[in-house]
């Protein structure tokens, strides 16, 4: 009678064999995280977790969120996905990563490794330009600008929309394109032209893609739009009937692009280390790596990641995409976004 009892007794919360509650892990992100959902499901089943993903704004929003809660030790992730090399630098100077050595950064190209103690890991890349409308200009009979210095030619005025670089990423990365093409003497100059040029000036990608742009909405004033070189790759995947060609394509002209590499990291302080290097590992891994081009539209920085063919179909890759020093853009960049908030939208 004993030995039954024992037998049917329910085990205790403290047996080691009872079954474990997931444990949680939060990711901050920024507004444009996507992944498929059964892949994700995978991971938090194979691992027993429930990832919480925090969507934080665009980046740079994100990251500021994130160092204020850093410096009153309430830090309200485990892993920061989306961070990108015009803000990689503020990231690192308020040393809100903890180094990991992930096993897949020996596969990754050195030039993707920004952060030398591994704080920051590379995960995916993609190249700001400015895309266009196709039809649109083949209706007007009007040639394409070949370059930066085109644009402000009376015959583009009003065509172009951007976004502003101190609330949007592309915004940024367009503006450090112009800096790297025209130098910090010569930059500004071709700002005030552009404005003078009627350029039209969005708060966020999403309204200057959706709202300005003709391409996708084909109801926007403006046939160009700052935004990405696979765009185009969206526009023909997502087409509502079958297209052999995308409607949109990006101007990809020397130094007109500015190449966007996107990192994660652990967070300081976070009590979920092991698992944030899982996660770290799942963002690297072949699975991840080729999905990001179906769900963000990015390139995978994994070499043996396969890209779908309506993702090489429809994309461009700038053979010379603008860059500057990184310790340049640490040192300057919130001047340079100050001067051009100034000069755009001041009186």
């Amino acid at each position: 009678m004993a030995l039954l009892l024992v037998a049917c007794t329910p085990k205790s919360p403290a047996d080691p064999q009872a079954p474990q509650e997931p444990s949680v892990l939060n990711v901050m992100t920024h507004d444009s995280f996507d992944i498929t959902a059964e892949l994700m499901t995978r991971f938090e089943t194979d691992n027993n977790v429930k990832v919480n993903i925090i969507k934080g704004g665009d980046t740079g929003s994100a990251l500021n969120r994130l160092i204020l809660t850093s410096t009153t030790g309430a830090q309200e992730a485990d892993v920061f996905y989306g961070l990108d090399n015009t803000f990689l630098s503020r990231a690192l100077e308020n040393d809100i990563f903890e180094p990991y050595n992930a096993p897949a950064l020996a596969k990754i190209d050195a030039r993707f490794k920004l952060d030398p103690k591994n704080g920051a890991l590379p995960v995916d890349y993609g190249d700001v330009c400015i895309n266009y409308d196709k039809a649109w200009f083949a209706d007007k009979g009007l040639d394409l600008p070949d370059s930066l210095e085109a644009l402000i030619d009376p015959a583009y005025k009003g065509l172009l929309a951007v976004e502003n670089p101190s609330t949007s990423s592309p915004g940024l990365a367009f503006m450090m394109a112009t800096i790297a093409h025209f130098g910090e003497e010569g930059w500004l100059d071709w700002w005030q032209q552009l404005k003078a040029n009627e350029v039209a000036i969005t708060s966020d990608w999403e309204t200057a893609y959706y709202t300005n742009f003709s391409g996708s909405s084909g109801k926007g004033p403006q046939p160009m739009v700052v935004s990405y070189a696979s765009s185009p790759a969206a526009e023909l995947i997502y087409a509502e009937v079958e297209l052999e060609e995308s409607p949109t394509a990006s101007i990809v002209a020397d130094d007109a692009c500015w190449r966007q590499i996107e990192f994660a990291g652990i967070l300081k302080g976070t009590k979920q280390r092991a698992m944030a290097e899982k996660f770290i590992d799942f963002l690297l891994s072949k699975d991840f790596q080729e999905d990001v081009p179906m769900q963000m539209f990015v390139f995978p920085v994994l070499p043996e990641a396969q890209l779908p063919e309506g993702f090489v179909k429809g994309s461009q890759i700038p053979e010379k995409p603008a860059s500057l020093d990184p310790a340049l853009i640490a040192e300057k960049r919130d001047a340079w976004v100050e001067q051009w908030v100034e000069l755009m939208l001041g009186n």
